[in-house]
């Protein structure tokens, strides 16, 4: 497991502050820094903990990577693979209702977070896959944060799919 530290500098006046700290690469080697800024908030400390891919096989059958300010979590990405044929579970999400999000097989995105499931089938190996996205949007511009975690979700499910040989 990947554990990685930084401190913060700037004022608590600059919205910016916690960003510039966080490693260039975070989660898997999936996010920049300037995709996970809207998410981080104000701070000193960063914390980022989670593997350094989302390579999952039979016997790694999941990875979780969270990043936290001050102890806080302001992101959580998820990857789970399991056995072809069985279905995944969605507990419910944060009011309001979500919308289906055009990704996989099955997704769904709603103001804190967004999810997808789908069904991977290559030469070697065929399982199901869902990828989960969650943030704190506290410091997200309002009627924003669909958009954002539609963008994340976008780059996440390009790079599980690789990083998994989904289809390969």
């Amino acid at each position: 497991m990947l554990v990685g530290v930084a401190a913060l500098t700037g004022c608590g006046e600059d919205k910016k502050s916690a960003a510039p700290q966080l490693p260039e690469r975070t989660c898997f080697g999936v996010f920049t820094r300037a995709d996970l800024e809207p998410l981080m908030g104000y701070g000193e400390t960063v914390e980022v903990s989670g593997p350094a891919d989302a390579r999952l096989t039979a016997s790694r059958r999941s990875a979780t990577c969270n990043v936290a300010v001050d102890g806080r979590g302001r992101v959580l990405v998820t990857a789970t693979r399991q056995p072809l044929g069985q279905s995944f579970v969605w507990p419910p999400t944060d009011p309001p209702v979500p919308d289906p999000l055009p990704l996989g097989d099955k997704g769904i995105v709603w103001d804190t977070g967004a999810r997808v499931a789908l069904t991977c089938k290559g030469s070697k190996d065929s399982f199901e896959l869902e990828l989960g996205l969650s943030g704190s949007v506290e410091h997200v511009k309002a009627g924003t944060s669909r958009t954002l975690f539609t963008a994340l979700m976008t780059k996440f499910l390009e790079s599980a799919k690789q990083q998994t040989e989904c289809g390969a």
